[in-house]
């Protein structure tokens, strides 16, 4: 099985509400910043222990209510942006597959601009570094800084020892659709907002979207697993 095919299944099984598996970091580093210990952003393949390693999250069913300061240091409520289905990606500076997943995100920031969707940032890092990353990255989406207080944000997603990046995919409503572990790519992004779209349009109740979610990720990662090299 491919390392790649190995890091998707992992991410299909994390999927909100289906099937959840533990990730094993292998790398871990304790930040001066916020003195509390969190994953460097590398992981190892995952075996079959690792499947019952983290205990299941608890994950809410909409989205929690919380305030983290912008680029420019201001207070930002989430509901801010109330009535709009949100992408909320959370990473770090030194985060190696957050920042390879910087440009889908700006693609998916442009691709949905004016139809109700918005790509958010919850940087998990000192505001300085994040203010020349962005910069140096031209993240033309809204960035919100935190140290504590974002990681205390993250565990309000179920997620009190972050691994990163994560996205939580959220519908109109402000119901939490789906959390996505790892790196995320386009077909997987695609997929989850294709169920968002059939919420919003009440096409579809939530729990058969979750399911149908869950259901395409694994397809997914075991294709992209059992493909040759």
């Amino acid at each position: 099985m491919k390392p790649r095919g190995l890091r998707l299944l992992a991410a299909a099984l994390v999927v909100l509400l289906g099937t959840w598996a533990g990730l094993k970091f292998h790398s871990l580093h304790r930040s001066r910043e916020m003195g509390v210990q969190v994953p460097a952003g590398t992981a190892s393949a995952p075996v079959a222990e690792d499947v019952t390693a983290m205990p299941e999250p608890v994950v809410p069913a909409t989205l929690p209510d919380f305030s983290l300061n912008d680029l420019s240091g201001r207070p930002t409520p989430i509901s801010a942006w109330a009535g709009k289905s949100l992408i909320i990606n959370f990473w770090a500076t030194w985060c190696a597959p957050c920042r390879q997943e910087i440009p889908l995100l700006k693609t998916l920031a442009a691709d949905w601009a004016g139809r109700d969707l918005k790509v958010i940032g919850i940087a998990v890092d000192d505001a300085d570094k994040v203010r020349e990353f962005a910069g140096q990255f031209k993240m033309d989406y809204p960035l919100l800084i935190g140290e504590q207080d974002a990681l205390d944000v993250a565990a309000k997603f179920g997620m009190p020892s972050p691994a990163f990046p994560f996205t939580v995919f959220t519908d109109r409503r402000g119901e939490v659709v789906a959390l996505y572990l790892g790196e995320l790519h386009r077909p997987q992004a695609d997929f989850i907002l294709s169920q968002v779209q059939n919420l919003n349009q009440g096409h579809v109740q939530l729990a058969a979207a979750r399911r149908a979610i869950a259901q395409a990720l694994q397809a997914m990662a075991q294709k992209d697993a059992d493909s040759p090299s």
